[in-house]
């Protein structure tokens, strides 16, 4: 008699069993706390003239003319339409709906039309469209990449508090090798093994010894900016020339798109790095939620005994995403020493993969969400730049904490509530 061959067991899907998230009204009283301070600003703070915004470059398939408006009656318009968007969230709010992305992404539009439109008001400086928008791109890559890394690992049941040494160690290594080679492209792939060496660490104490996941990643952080620190000053400042001066990444414009207007100079004339991101993105995206991988990933970071049970590797399984994620926060960290400067400095990464972690919460554990939240602390983080052209009254130590400002806001009020990966930080003990 022919034996029966046995049936094929189901991995359990975990996004089947996530829980319904409560309707939260962070949003809509984050919409009216916004609106008062800004409405506060303009009586308190009142500028005459107008103010004029740049759309166009040279090059361009077609001229955008440029955009003169008056500065205060542009900032009140927005008021009022900032005004109405709030009480639209509220209505939704009390009637248990979700206040809808769109809103808040058309909310945030408003506003930051209406605060460069005051800022720029008698300037005679315009305000540059490309550059508010190429230099938003720009310093968001490792923000990007970081944020990447920590859904990956967050999604397999590994907290990634390390994100901002795995950058560190990234911009050390791609520095030394980059500088030591010549290539750019071996300081890259330099940075992308550190990465995954840290993340082996974090895997060895965190999934193989059960250590505390956070503990762990707060040492590792702590542990790789004293040693790029301690190889700074003993080996690259003595040795500048040799190990510290690397070849970056030139710029590679795409025919047609780069000549887009506004866009088109501020995303397609970049470097190989840049695009590189806008791969990864949706590539994380259809790993994580349209492969057997990404099913196995996100049971094992849902509910680890079940995927068990069915013959997944959960250690195994933790191992490979950790692994994962830190090659590709290691491509973050390396955009600072081949992409954005030539040189290594001590502890040049400034919080970025914290940063990180929090576009992970505000992007709710999804790779293409968590992207689009490190873009947003980039272009806070590139504002400063916009308003010193144009001269505005803000004071300078406020716009240096502007992105952690930002950071705190979007994840205390405006993410409502969520829940991450059951698993997330837990150990996995077989019983």
């Amino acid at each position: 008699m022919t034996a029966l061959a046995p049936a094929p067991v189901a991995v359990p899907d975990p996004e089947a069993h996530r829980q319904v998230a409560v309707v939260s009204r962070k949003a809509p009283i984050a919409f009216a706390v916004v609106t008062a301070l800004f409405a506060l600003l303009l009586l308190v703070a009142p500028r005459e003239g107008d103010a004029t915004f740049r759309f166009a470059t040279v090059g361009d398939l077609f001229t955008i003319p440029d955009a003169t408006v008056p500065g205060m009656g542009t900032a009140w318009v927005t008021v009022a339409l900032m005004a109405v968007a709030t009480v639209v969230a509220f209505v939704l709010a009390s009637r248990r709906r979700r206040v809808p992305v769109w809103l808040s992404l058309l909310f945030a539009f408003v506003f930051l039309v209406g605060f460069l439109a005051w800022a720029a008001a008698g300037s005679a400086s315009d305000i540059p469209a490309v550059r508010l928008i190429g230099g938003s791109v720009l310093l968001s890559v490792p923000i990007v990449f970081g944020a990447l890394g920590g859904v990956i690992g967050e999604r397999a049941g590994v907290v990634n508090i390390a994100i901002e040494g795995q950058l560190l160690a990234g911009a050390f290594s791609a520095a030394f090798v980059g500088s030591a080679t010549g290539s750019p492209w071996v300081g890259l792939f330099a940075a992308v093994l550190s990465g995954v060496l840290v993340a082996l660490v974090l895997g060895v104490f965190a999934i193989t010894y059960k250590v505390n996941q956070v503990i762990v990643g707060v040492v590792l952080n702590v542990l790789v900016i004293g040693v790029t620190s301690f190889l700074y000053s003993q080996v690259l400042v003595p040795n500048a020339e040799k190990f510290n001066d690397t070849e970056r990444f030139s710029r590679i414009a795409i025919p047609v798109l780069s000549k887009i207007p506004v866009i088109g100079p501020a995303l397609f004339n970049q470097t190989i790095v840049i695009y590189l991101m806008y791969l990864t993105v949706p590539a994380v995206w259809f790993a994580l939620m349209r492969t057997r991988w990404g099913l196995r990933v996100r049971a094992v970071g849902e509910h680890p005994s079940a995927a068990d049970t069915v013959g997944i590797k959960v250690e195994r399984t933790r191992y490979r995403a950790l692994m994962i994620a830190g090659a590709i926060a290691g491509v973050g960290g390396g955009f600072y020493t081949v992409v954005s400067v030539s040189s290594f400095g001590k502890q040049m990464t400034a919080g970025a993969g914290f940063i990180a972690l929090a576009a992970v919460i505000f992007g709710k554990w999804d790779p293409i969400r968590a992207a689009l939240a490190a873009l947003l602390f980039g272009f806070a983080s590139n504002l400063e730049g916009a308003l010193s052209i144009v001269g505005a009254p803000v004071p300078s130590q406020f716009m240096l904490m502007l992105p952690y400002v930002v950071t705190i806001l979007a994840v205390a009020g405006l993410v409502g509530r969520s829940r991450g990966p059951a698993a997330a930080g837990e150990p996995y003990i077989k019983e």
